[in-house]
């Protein structure tokens, strides 16, 4: 395990910092925006500009990469993106942190590319796996960690913004000094929405939904909790909780994506995820309660990302999965887009606890899309699919692809095993 990790800690410590700076932000521009009076809708379309950013990055950046390399693509993004965070508090309009939203995602979406290219080219066959689910977990740990920094400072001044500024800028050093050349960045194509909708449609419709889900649980999470007068240590909590759940439930769920009809796991998940919402609007601000939607609702939104990864390359040769990788990462991003907007205008219209309801609808639609697909076609057997591996859903096409054909070749590898006569 030591001799895994040796070549990749310095690129696992840079994520790390990366993640808590980003991590403070994302929940800084719900408190912050609260203090400045900002509306819900005017702070669902802020949010919403962090999504078109990261979109729109993981299109172009890999024509960066071709054209100056990873190094200089990385420490053109790491820099504007320093820059970008200790901007909101000097531009404390709507208008003004949206156009910074979007610089900000799209600088995050060229930092995982190229950060992942890294991590992959670092890794063998043999490690892709350990090294994969070590960059998520330390990706996981950065956003919760991000929060308990956030109760070191006052929102209403600038200190927080600068600290998040600060992490971001030195978390380059470690990556910088020890990451070697690499091939540019080569991401496949994406497979057109209309083909990855008919190899796949609960795949396509489930990943858009869930888009919606998690861009809404971590953009407007931290709008919903100022709103409802929760302090800033409450809201930081909160968020935690989001993401903690994730952490927790990403195994159990794996474990069972591997032994089980993957349709019915993700009517499951997003069944608990309803429930756990209802809960949320119905205790109308317990905050115990709240902690505990949080966490639920939270940990089945990454597991589901996997899961319809998963279950879209169940369906697909392993030629094919490159392409429809990056055709599902556009699908979501466009459902992360969509989402803030739908909820902040339900939030303007109908109050704070519509952050649950529309929630809540959104789990109970991909719930009963995956109960109607079961009865259009036929399950694959277990033994047929291909293996789960937990990618969250920060990541850049170049993990999901890695991730993708990892897992395909793991299972086609088992299968080989256990068809093989014993010696």
């Amino acid at each position: 395990m030591v001799k895994v990790f040796s070549g990749v800690w310095p690129l696992l410590l840079g994520i790390l910092l990366i993640m808590l700076g980003n991590g403070m932000h994302f929940t800084l521009i719900g408190l912050r925006g609260g203090i400045e009076g900002f509306s819900a809708a005017e702070l669902a379309i802020v949010t919403s500009g962090y999504f078109l950013g990261f979109l729109s990055g993981a299109r172009i950046t890999p024509e960066m990469i071709r054209r100056v390399g990873h190094v200089r693509v990385f420490a053109a993004l790491g820099s504007f993106m320093s820059a970008g965070l200790i901007a909101f508090p000097l531009l404390a309009e709507p208008w003004a942190w949206t156009i910074l939203r979007v610089l900000i995602g799209f600088c995050m979406s060229g930092i995982y590319v190229a950060a992942e290219s890294w991590l992959n080219n670092a890794a063998t066959n043999e490690t892709r796996g350990k090294v994969l689910s070590a960059y998520m977990i330390a990706q996981t740990l950065g956003i919760i960690g991000a929060q308990a920094l956030l109760t070191l400072g006052d929102a209403a001044t600038s200190v927080l913004f600068i600290r998040a500024s600060i992490l971001v800028s030195i978390s380059f050093a470690p990556i910088l000094l020890s990451a070697t050349p690499v091939p540019a960045a080569e991401v496949a194509r994406a497979m057109p929405l209309r083909k990855l909708f008919t190899e796949s449609p609960l795949g396509t419709v489930g990943i858009f939904l869930l888009g919606s889900i998690y861009a809404t649980q971590s953009g407007m999470g931290a709008v919903f909790g100022s709103q409802i007068g929760m302090t800033a240590a409450q809201i930081s909590l909160f968020v935690a909780m989001l993401f903690a759940g994730a952490l927790v439930l990403q195994y159990p769920i794996g474990w069972l994506s591997d032994r089980m009809d993957r349709r019915k796991l993700i009517f499951g998940a997003s069944l608990t995820g309803m429930v756990f919402c209802a809960v949320g609007w119905a205790t109308a601000g317990g905050f115990w309660f709240l902690m505990i939607s949080a966490f639920f609702a939270g940990g089945m939104t990454t597991p589901l990302y996997a899961l319809f990864l998963a279950y879209t390359n169940d369906s697909l040769s392993l030629e094919d999965m490159p392409a429809a990788s990056g055709g599902l990462v556009f699908t979501f991003g466009l459902g992360a887009i969509t989402g803030p907007l739908v909820t902040g205008w339900a939030m303007q219209g109908l109050g704070a606890f519509a952050f649950w309801l529309v929630l809540g609808a959104t789990f109970a639609a991909i719930a009963l899309y995956a109960l109607y697909r079961m009865t259009q076609r036929a399950g694959i057997p277990t033994h047929e699919t291909e293996s789960y591996l937990g990618v969250l859903p920060t990541s850049s096409p170049v993990a999901v692809e890695a991730a993708a054909t990892w897992s395909a070749e793991l299972a086609e590898a088992e299968r080989d095993a256990a068809a093989s006569p014993d010696p």
